[in-house]
């Protein structure tokens, strides 16, 4: 799954978030919720006792979603995924907030391995918001995931006409070029990347990749060095340490 590396797969449950309309109730049903979704990101098991507690006393959407979260927080991607997709596909709330449980259950699929799922869900999402750069990325990482690189960069088009300002979206353009054997794209779109923000870490991994592609392997190692400056302890951040101790290797 190609792309997956460079999308912050220890995503905080901060994502899931992002739904306050559910709790918009009794102010007492907004304060329950907003301490249930600060508990799953520091105790997910906690939270999830006091989600299922909230439930059982008619806790509504605000509860089940704070449920969710948890059971995202404890890796139950799988079920996540099953719960915030039947949320959305029940919830009586604007289609704003329909279409941020749909992307929330996209990348509970995605990590649970099914990017199948995590396409048709937003795919679902995008029909509802079509102008969204962030539906359209998430769902190009699906489709990289399911090796359907054209199809990724067909979304990535999108999502830069959408905002040519997204650093992320030429990142993983880059990428899914140079899957595809496009190194010269694949490297403007990096560089490009890197001018918007020169400090990206999953930039500067994938210029890296690239240079040693080409064979300049002290460029290669300046990046990866850098990534470990910018982004230690990070996904991205390994990745650049395992390829530079790979290349150290296969040095003479």
């Amino acid at each position: 799954m190609p792309l997956r590396a460079f999308r912050s797969l220890g995503l905080s449950v901060a994502i899931l978030a992002s739904a306050p309309a559910l709790a918009q109730t009794e102010p007492s049903d907004a304060e329950r919720y907003q301490r249930c979704m600060a508990l799953v990101e520091k105790n997910p098991d906690g939270a999830f006792d006091k989600a299922l507690e909230w439930q059982g006393l008619g806790g509504g959407e605000a509860a089940e979603h704070c449920l969710a979260a948890a059971l995202f927080g404890l890796k139950q991607y799988r079920e996540a995924g099953r719960r915030l997709e039947a949320m959305a596909l029940q919830s009586k709330e604007r289609d704003i907030v329909r279409v941020g449980l749909l992307a929330q259950a996209a990348r509970a699929w995605l990590l649970a391995d099914d990017p199948a799922r995590s396409f048709d869900v937003l795919t679902a999402a995008i029909k509802l918001n079509p102008d969204d750069p962030d539906l359209l990325i998430d769902r190009a990482e699906a489709r990289a995931a399911m090796k359907h690189y054209r199809e990724a960069i067909d979304d990535l088009d999108q999502a830069v006409r959408l905002d040519p300002g997204r650093a992320d979206a030429y990142v993983f353009r880059a990428t899914a070029q140079r899957f595809l054997d496009d190194l010269a794209r694949a490297e403007a779109d990096a560089e490009r990347a890197l001018t918007l923000d020169p400090r990206h870490p999953e930039g500067l991994l994938e210029r890296g990749i690239l240079r040693r592609l080409k064979g300049d392997t002290a460029g290669a190692r300046q990046d990866w060095l850098a990534v470990l400056q910018a982004a230690a302890g990070t996904a991205a951040a390994d990745a650049a340490q395992r390829n530079i101790e790979m290349m150290d290797v296969k040095s003479p």
